[in-house]
């Protein structure tokens, strides 16, 4: 795993303009054969999770999870790791809003789309959804440093009458960190039958080559 999260740093040294040789002395290293591209470190957090339920080793499949730092890096990051790059087989997550990015990026690189499933809203919204509002609000609860600040927030002004998935969704995202936290705390608590057909579909389709 040490050394997986050492071609990550290598990827995102040389996808900020540093050298590539690095990562490609990793690639063969650690025989990477596929780059999942996601938009940050939630949705890392949450496949890396699905995995480890699925007692899945992506590392020692070949596979590197990769955080690109926002969707519209994904045409940098598929030039650099797809056919024009490592030659790396690609798969992903991506947001329905979104797409345009991906097919245009992953055009330029002469990258198939199959092998990317999109979310409705994002990644976050698929889990609360798949769990249930009650369930995921158990979640929020269960975690002491984060009960007070729920409750908090389901005080203002602004939260008053929004449906309890959005206020759900909200939260998540008022705290740096608290997202990649729940990425895979909301994982965890799927039963096997809950797992949003995006997510499950990439796990699945990691395993078809």
């Amino acid at each position: 795993m040490a050394d997986m999260r050492a071609f990550q740093d290598a990827i995102s040294s040389w996808a900020t303009g540093g050298p590539g040789e690095p990562a490609g002395e990793l690639a063969v290293r650690l025989g990477v054969r596929t780059a999942v591209l996601l938009e940050g470190p939630s949705d890392v957090e949450a496949v890396e999770a699905l995995a480890g339920q699925r007692g899945r080793d992506l590392a020692a499949e070949g596979v590197c999870v990769v955080p690109m730092g926002g969707a519209m890096s994904i045409a940098r990051y598929a030039g650099l790791l797809g056919p024009p790059g490592l030659g790396l087989r690609l798969a992903g997550l991506c947001d329905a809003n979104e797409r345009g990015f991906y097919d245009r990026g992953l055009e330029r690189a002469r990258a198939p789309r199959q092998d990317f499933f999109v979310c409705v809203a994002d990644l976050e919204d698929e889990l609360i959804r798949a769990l249930g509002t009650t369930r995921a609000e158990e979640t929020v609860r269960a975690e002491g440093d984060d009960l007070r600040a729920w409750e908090t927030f389901l005080r203002q002004p602004a939260q008053h009458g929004r449906p309890r998935h959005q206020q759900l969704r909200r939260f998540l995202g008022t705290k740096k960190g608290r997202k990649i936290r729940y990425g895979r705390l909301l994982v965890e608590a799927l039963g096997p039958a809950q797992v949003p057909a995006p997510l499950d579909d990439l796990l699945t389709s990691l395993t078809s080559r």
